[in-house]
């Protein structure tokens, strides 16, 4: 992967915003927007989630990503301009939730030819696909454009990740599979939703058009993890320690070590202990152990994520308070998919 592919737009729509830069901006004070959802657990209980605050609670499942994912399109329409997002070839590569009570194919489906009505609406050269799932979803489906870009495709890419969790069938399996963050279960987690955006091209590119650049992708790669949520064993974390060695493969490590992780750790215990040996398997590539999990912000935002943490990322890169010029944003889906991200600020020579 010898292309260098730089960010040029982002969007986001969260429960602590509307934008990106309110979205960031909730996260780095720590506002939470977990609150008591119409939905009654099995002790009788209203169930407590992170919701998006515009859309009604009768809207499920897929009804909810759409106006979602249309905010997310429409910030990054604004800062681009629809000339330059519509104006030549564009990829769009959606990341949507893996099948679930709730979600199914048919589902994903409907989302993607949604999304491409729209986009047949804008432009007649924009080709739309499913290219990845579940919480590693945008990060294969960076992984994909920086491939393209290696293959000199001067495409705009813009790759988009949409989840929301809160549908009465997905609500009964998280409390079926003692996943739902609830008194008595020590392993669960808060659904949330949300749609993250990120616009993405080649460096010659972003020039042609004169945009500024956010972010510059350093590296990203995606590993298999065998040992899944119900292993006996556990995850040791080979999967994702391969997804972030993929990733940093370019730096010169320890000199440029990762100066922040964001991760989708969301008080699962099975994601925690994976952490845990991934700083173990690969000490040099971090400056600090440490990592930031939104997850107690916006709640688990699932396929959004890969998107979202990179906004993170971003507007700390562009608001000065960064720790440093590097940032990985590591992610795993319930399939095993593992993905790491790493993105560097534009003005690191």
């Amino acid at each position: 992967m010898n292309a260098r592919v730089e960010v040029a737009a982002i969007g986001a729509r969260t429960p602590v915003g509307l934008r990106a830069a309110s979205s960031a901006a909730a996260v780095r004070a720590g506002i939470s927007r977990y609150a008591e959802y119409p939905f009654i657990d099995l002790h009788g209980e209203r169930v407590v989630v992170a919701a998006d605050q515009l859309l009604e609670t009768r809207l499920e499942g897929r009804e909810r990503l759409m106006p979602m994912a249309e905010s997310v399109l429409e910030e990054m329409e604004t800062q681009l301009g629809e000339k330059i997002l519509y104006g030549g070839r564009l990829s769009v590569l959606l990341a949507l939730p893996e099948t679930r009570p709730g979600f199914s194919e048919g589902d994903a489906a409907w989302v993607v030819e949604s999304l491409a009505t729209r986009f047949r609406a804008k432009t007649s050269k924009a080709r739309v696909e499913l290219a990845g799932r579940g919480h590693a979803g945008v990060i294969r489906a960076v992984e994909q454009v920086m491939g393209e870009c290696s293959e000199s495709r001067d495409d705009l890419f813009l790759v988009l990740g949409a989840e929301s969790y809160h549908h009465a069938d997905t609500f009964m399996w998280l409390e079926r599979e003692r996943r739902f963050a609830q008194p008595g279960i020590r392993s669960g987690f808060t659904p949330g939703e949300g749609a993250g955006g990120l616009v993405l091209m080649s460096a010659g590119l972003r020039r042609r058009l004169s945009l500024p650049p956010l972010a510059i992708v350093r590296g990203v790669c995606t590993a298999q993890e065998a040992r899944l949520r119900e292993s006996e064993t556990g995850s040791f974390g080979v999967g994702m320690t391969q997804a972030v060695q993929g990733a940093v493969a370019g730096l010169d490590l320890p000199r440029e070590g990762v100066d922040a992780v964001y991760t989708d750790i969301n008080g699962a215990r099975y994601r925690s202990e994976e952490w845990g040996f991934v700083a173990l398997r690969a000490p040099m590539v971090w400056k600090t152990p440490g990592y930031k999990a939104p997850s107690d912000c916006w709640g688990d935002v699932g396929a959004a994520f890969g998107a979202l943490g990179s906004v993170l990322a971003l507007q700390a890169f562009a608001r000065g308070y960064a720790r440093g010029p590097r940032a990985l944003v590591m992610a795993g889906s319930d399939s095993g998919l593992r993905g790491a991200m790493l993105l560097q600020a534009p003005r690191v020579s």
